[in-house]
């Protein structure tokens, strides 16, 4: 901005590095020159050395601890740089390096950085301070490295003065992926937040929630640490004990605190899965003491160690238990082995680093494999300028290739072809034997569009500049008698799973879930998890879930409810059941009963059909009202008994719909041409003028029963229009369904049952009133008999239907209306068919006129007496006999009136007076 710059003049300072060594060259590890120049940053040592004296200077000490791994890192760089140069992808331009030795110090790796920021050709190696870097040419293009985070967030922090773009192999914090801090950072690994997440999704399918954590305590350490942390919380994993070593081993608290850690372990007998954050010399240490308490657990390692060699080789390692990691994902690096096998017959004067390890095998070859790595790792440099010249030269071939850590190589082989890449991407129209041809932070945007082939795939940079590659699942696997690690599975980053090539590898991954890990026993399906007074989630209860709900996995924090009313489940259930439904079915013993009692009723009904019919002209049958009246009674009883058959089987709209309405209809039709009926007898036999009078008023057949009938078809019509009967499922009953009817409205369902006892009382009545007709032909009797019958039985079916509920209450419904029905059938006809058919000689007419005259005698002459004690104003009752008169021939001859005496009423004898002949016609001609 134009106010900073106002503010710090523009000037040129320099600063000159103060090394314990004769001057600046000495610093370098390995170089070789170029037209442009790749700086390169490796731990090849574990630790630097720091003096005793007091006080301590500003000197760059010395380092110890040679790694292998690292320095196969650093002849990685340098075989893809001379893959390069012999390749013609860069056409003629030559790359060159400077490989610099950090000694996983912040410090020393700053004093390098320096280095790459000094101005190129510069006699005095100095770093210009400018207020804009866009055309500074510096020392170095761009840098490959460092090898663990904390060193290049630091590193990182300071090329992004001039933009200079930092290729990482090995540091995956995931707080590099932030281009704000870290501009020019990219990486040719996955961030951690892939490892942790890969990490987590392995303890979750494994079934481990109950886990120990050991980290170093530096930046690398904390913030994997962290990342995990959320991971873990999300996918309800617990860390158990989380341990910081010392990022130093030159810490005088770092054996303490490996003690420390190792008894947190053993005390933590529940947990027994270690997730390890480390570096491989602090794993070393640590497995060492591990393996002296005799700790048995499963380790999980992050990519710092998991294909470590010098850690499998351990003696006793196996004691340890199972090793799982993840490593970046490897490719072919058979070419840089072959380079490993001719590495003896390169030069050693530029590349430090191989005149100490030829140093080093001259002092330690005579160990055994695992001795042997450990006397080159505790080897000091100082002790090196000592026995500098005194050992013999000896080469080991296969020790170099045995530590090959293929995930390592690859990605740095590929941090350096991305870079390579984007140098031909800026010397496409340049002269890029000039280093001026092109600035780094040029070469900084190009790098952000690369793409690089790699086993046939395209790979790039993506916007956090971090390469999309995946992980390979590592098993530390003993075969013959050697710990060997093999690739178990690759994890793939994007989507988030495991793929195994085979079956065997699939049985190694399976096996782990036989070690238990976890604070609490699992709960099963059909349980539910109940949180203690523990702080940690994963320390719980397991309790069974209640009644209507279910858990269908293992420690499941809440038990789902059964989705709807139509399943149930009981309790400590893993699924819910559906519901049975039950509803009153054809094939039920009980239905089957009443639908027998149904169809022996429409026999019935036909069979009184037949017989009426057959017997038309009988007195019997015309004093039944005749036969078209008969007919519909029995079509109505016939439609009743029809309508049971709706109440039976899965219940339907229509089912629902039509039953009620069609009882309801059928039985008033019945009752009401029963009620015309009552009337007739009681208008027949009624000798008192006013009720012959009131009688004939009311006395209108087909209007009555049209009436009658047509209120119910109004009432049941509005009742279907406006609150219709619908199918219901009633749930009061736990684990079923009642498929039934709804009435819909109770109102008019009552209304309707209400209106066919109205009838049916009146009906009562009127026939109460002609129970007293003559014995033979009594029909007033019976009608009074069959709508007592009815009474009853809807009088309790009211208490017992409300009472009632489940699949038999259709059946309450069909009972009562069977039993009125067959009531009133049987009080109507059966009387009249047994007299048809077993009384034969009293159907006939001149029987029937008997019954008549005997009963018109009594009836007369009581009326007779009566009339004369209310009329006060008459004389006499006329007692005249004009001529005795006779019944010849089944009729009447002649005007005669019956004698008051009362004569039985024998055919050929005096019947009794006061009974005309024009009464008798009548009485005769209604009934």
């Amino acid at each position: 901005m134009a106010y900073v710059i106002f503010l710090i003049p523009c000037l040129v300072l320099s600063i000159d590095f103060a090394f314990s060594c004769q001057n600046a060259d000495d610093f370098v590890g390995a170089s070789s020159p170029g037209d442009i120049i790749i700086g390169g940053l490796f731990a090849v040592h574990s630790e630097m050395l720091h003096p005793e004296e007091d006080p301590i200077k500003p000197v760059i000490q010395n380092c110890a601890g040679f790694e292998i791994q690292v320095f196969l890192q650093t002849l990685a760089m340098i075989h893809a740089i001379e893959t390069i140069n012999n390749s013609t992808l860069l056409s003629g331009v030559t790359l060159g390096y400077e490989i610099y030795d950090t000694c996983a110090e912040v410090t020393k790796a700053m004093a390098s950085a320096l280095r790459f920021l000094s101005k190129f050709n510069s006699s005095e190696d100095a770093v210009e301070f400018k207020c804009n870097y866009s055309d500074y040419i510096p020392r170095v293009k761009a840098v490959t490295g460092a090898s663990y985070s904390e060193v290049s967030m630091a590193v990182s922090r300071l090329l992004a003065l001039q933009l200079i773009p930092q290729v990482s192999p090995a540091s995956s914090a995931e707080i590099l992926s932030d281009k704000i801090r870290f501009p020019s950072f990219f990486r040719t690994i996955p961030s951690d937040f892939h490892q942790t997440r890969a990490m987590t999704r392995l303890i979750c399918e494994s079934g481990w929630n109950w886990i120990g954590v050991i980290a170093t305590d530096d930046d690398n350490g904390r913030f994997a640490l962290e990342s995990f942390g959320v991971q873990a919380m999300a996918n309800n994993v617990c860390i158990a004990f989380k341990e910081m070593l010392p990022a130093y081993l030159s810490d005088s608290t770092f054996h303490t605190k490996v003690d420390n850690a190792i008894e947190k372990i053993v005390k933590e007998t529940r947990v027994n899965v270690i997730v390890v954050f480390m570096r491989q010399f602090h794993v070393l240490k640590l497995f060492k003491k591990a393996i002296e308490r005799n700790v048995n657990k499963i380790w999980i390692a992050s990519d710092n160690w998991s294909a470590a060699v010098k850690i499998s080789t351990i003696p006793n390692i196996r004691q340890l238990g199972t090793v799982v990691g993840f490593g970046f994902k490897s490719g072919d690096v058979s070419s840089f082995q072959e380079f490993l096998r001719n590495l003896h017959e390169k030069p050693t004067e530029n590349n430090k680093f191989l005149r100490e390890y030829i140093m080093l095998l001259s002092i330690c070859a005579h160990l055994e494999y695992h001795d042997f790595q450990t006397c080159i790792a505790n080897q000091s440099q100082d002790d090196l300028l000592e026995n500098d010249g005194s050992k013999p030269q000896i080469w080991r071939d296969d020790f170099l290739n045995a530590n090959v850590e293929p995930g390592f190589i690859h990605s740095t082989i590929l941090a350096v072809y991305a870079i390579a890449h984007a140098i031909k991407g800026q010397c496409k129209d340049r002269d890029c034997k000039d280093p001026s041809a092109f600035t780094p932070w040029e070469l900084l945007e190009e790098l952000k569009k690369v793409i690089v082939i790699d086993d046939d795939k395209e790979v790039k940079f993506d916007s956090n500049g971090d390469m999309s590659t995946s992980y390979d699942v590592l098993l530390w696997k003993e075969i013959d008698g050697h710990m060997e690690i093999i690739t178990m599975a690759e994890y793939d980053a994007e989507k988030g799973g495991f793929i195994f090539e085979d079956e065997e590898k699939k049985k190694d991954f399976l096996a782990l879930k036989k070690v238990q890990s976890t604070c609490s026993q699992h709960c099963r399906p059909g349980q539910v998890k109940k949180v203690t007074e523990s702080p940690h989630t994963c320390c719980y209860e397991c309790i069974y879930c209640p009644e209507n709900h279910y858990s269908n996995q293992t420690d499941m924090d809440y038990c789902y409810r059964c989705n709807n009313k139509t399943y149930w489940a009981p309790i400590n259930s893993s699924t819910c059941y559906r519901k049975t439904i039950y509803f009153l079915a054809w094939t039920d013993w009980f239905a089957i009963f009443l639908l027998l009692l149904s169809a022996f009723g429409v026999v019935l009904v036909l069979s009184v059909c037949v017989i009426f019919t057959k017997n038309l002209d009988t007195p019997v049958v015309k004093a039944s009202g005749g036969l078209t009246v008969c007919y519909i009674i029995l079509f109505s009883h016939f439609l009743i008994f029809l309508s049971t058959v709706f109440f039976i089987d899965v219940p339907t709209e229509f089912k629902c719909k039509t039953r009620q309405a069609l009882f309801g209809i059928s039985f008033t039709l019945c009752i009401s041409c029963i009620l015309i009926k009552s009337l007739k007898i009681l208008l027949a036999f009624s000798f008192d003028p006013k009720l012959q009078n009131f009688l004939k008023c009311m006395y209108k057949p087909i209007p009555t029963v049209v009436t009658c009938t047509g209120i119910q078809v109004i009432i049941c019509t509005f009742w279907l229009i406006f609150n219709t009967p619908f199918v219901n499922q009633n749930f009061s009953i736990p684990r079923a369904i009642i498929l039934e009817c709804n009435e819909g409205s109770i109102v008019a369902f009552g209304i309707m049952l209400g209106y066919i006892a109205a009838l049916a009382f009146i009906c009562f009545i009127f026939a109460f009133k002609g129970r007293k007709l003559p014995e033979n032909y009594n029909e007033a009797k019976f009608i009074t008999f069959g709508m007592l019958i009815y009474f009853i039985a809807w009088i309790v079916f009211i208490p017992v239907y409300a009472t009632t509920f489940g699949k038999y209450l259709p059946a309450v419904e069909i009972i009562v209306v069977l039993i009125s029905n067959y009531g009133i059938f049987c009080c109507t006809f059966l009387p009249k068919c047994y007299i048809i058919i077993y009384k034969q000689e009293t159907n006939t007419k001149s029987a029937f006129l008997k019954m008549v005259y005997t009963y018109s005698s009594k009836s007369a002459g009581s009326v007779a007496v009566s009339q004369v004690s209310l009329d006060s104003k008459s004389s006499s009752l006329q007692a005249t006999i004009t001529e005795p008169c006779k019944i010849e021939n089944d009729s009447v001859n002649g005007n005669c009136h019956f004698p008051v005496p009362r004569q039985p009423l024998i055919k050929g004898k005096v019947l009794p007076k006061n009974v005309t002949r024009s009464m008798v016609r009548k009485r005769v001609s209604s009934i």
